[in-house]
């Protein structure tokens, strides 16, 4: 029983790194998601979102399911943000094996989102696959 009780006591600090190696990468992720969203960078969202995501919501009173691939082309698309005008957060973030849930906060001019994602683990990469929000007007 001792060396069993050892060899947890030993375990946990590596448990607790590997745990935080997560966290930072899941951060990245979500950074990568944040900045491709104000700079208006393809290349970054790419990179923050699996190619088969799918972002569910409301717009005003209109639900809505859009193809990554066609939310992506359309923030994306003109001048980037002024990073300045933006504020995003991090709320929450749950770990179990290969999946994670990512709650946000982004206060937009005139705008706030809820972003609730969902993140795998693919090839080695956390991903968003899957976007659900809500927004309300300031």
């Amino acid at each position: 029983m001792k060396k069993l009780f050892l060899f947890l006591l030993l375990l946990m600090p590596i448990l607790s790194f590997a745990q935080q190696s997560e966290m930072e990468a899941i951060t990245q992720t979500i950074n990568l998601y944040f900045d491709g969203m104000i700079q208006r960078d393809r290349t970054k969202l790419d990179e923050a979102f699996h190619p088969e995501a799918k972002l569910i919501g409301y717009r005003g009173e209109n639900f809505t399911v859009t193809p990554f691939e066609t939310w992506a082309s359309g923030t994306a698309s003109g001048a980037p943000r002024d990073p300045s005008q933006f504020q995003n957060s991090i709320k929450a973030i749950r770990i179990e094996g290969y999946t994670a849930l990512v709650e946000t906060e982004l206060f937009w001019p005139g705008i706030y989102y809820y972003d609730f994602l969902t993140l795998l683990k693919v090839e080695g990469k956390w991903k968003i696959v899957h976007k659900t929000w809500y927004e309300r007007k300031r």
